[in-house]
């Protein structure tokens, strides 16, 4: 591995607590240099369809993401270089034509529910995550989130679960569990499964400071 950067992929369904266990490790190493890199941001950009066409994007499948530009993406922080992170504007379902600029830093967490979905992603990891949660709590949290901080009703967040997120996650996020090297069930609660993964990564960034 050399002196490159950790590259930590965390998958699992909407609502798994993919975000809370990141927020465990990113706390711990606050010391550190550690960045997250969501695949949301990463959509493909639709700026060349009409408005219609965009509200019919199916965000929970694979075709939705620009995953040729997040590789580049993560290949130039593997060589410390920083990058211009794509912004995407839910509103409008497109890509903004603003941008964030992000420093490399020693770790970097690829987060995203089909991260382990593409196999030239995966080939970019050291370590693999798939956060496991019930289907019931993940659309439960789903709800609360959408309602609360998206404006949705009830109705639109059911019938979206139903006919999207559902069957996306059944055909497209559960498959790619196997890949995985830990499977973290109930996500950020699972206190034990974060300790583990936290050595993990301290005893690679022990290994880089000999090499």
């Amino acid at each position: 591995m050399g002196n490159r950067p950790i590259v930590i992929g965390i998958a699992g369904g909407s609502g798994s607590g993919k975000t809370s266990v990141t927020n465990a490790i990113i706390e711990f190493f606050k010391d550190r240099s550690v960045l997250m890199l969501q695949q949301d941001f990463y959509y493909k950009d639709q700026s060349h369809l009409p408005f219609e066409e965009r509200l019919n994007t199916n965000y929970d499948h694979p075709m939705a993401f620009d995953n040729g530009l997040l590789m580049e993406h993560i290949n130039q922080l593997l060589e410390y270089k920083e990058i211009e992170k794509p912004i995407y504007d839910y509103k409008l379902h497109t890509r903004s034509l603003e941008t964030v600029k992000v420093e490399p830093k020693d770790v970097i967490i690829l987060e995203g529910i089909l991260v382990l979905e593409d196999e030239r992603l995966r080939d970019l990891m050291d370590i693999k995550l798939f956060v496991d949660t019930d289907a019931d709590i993940r659309i439960l949290r789903r709800m609360v989130r959408d309602i609360n901080e998206r404006g949705r009703t009830i109705e639109s967040v059911i019938e979206q679960y139903c006919n999207v997120v559902r069957p996306m996650h059944n055909e497209f996020i559960e498959p790619s569990k196997r890949y995985a090297d830990i499977i973290i069930p109930e996500g950020g609660q699972n206190h034990v499964a974060i300790d583990l993964i936290i050595t993990k990564i301290q005893t690679i960034l022990e290994q880089k400071v000999i090499l």
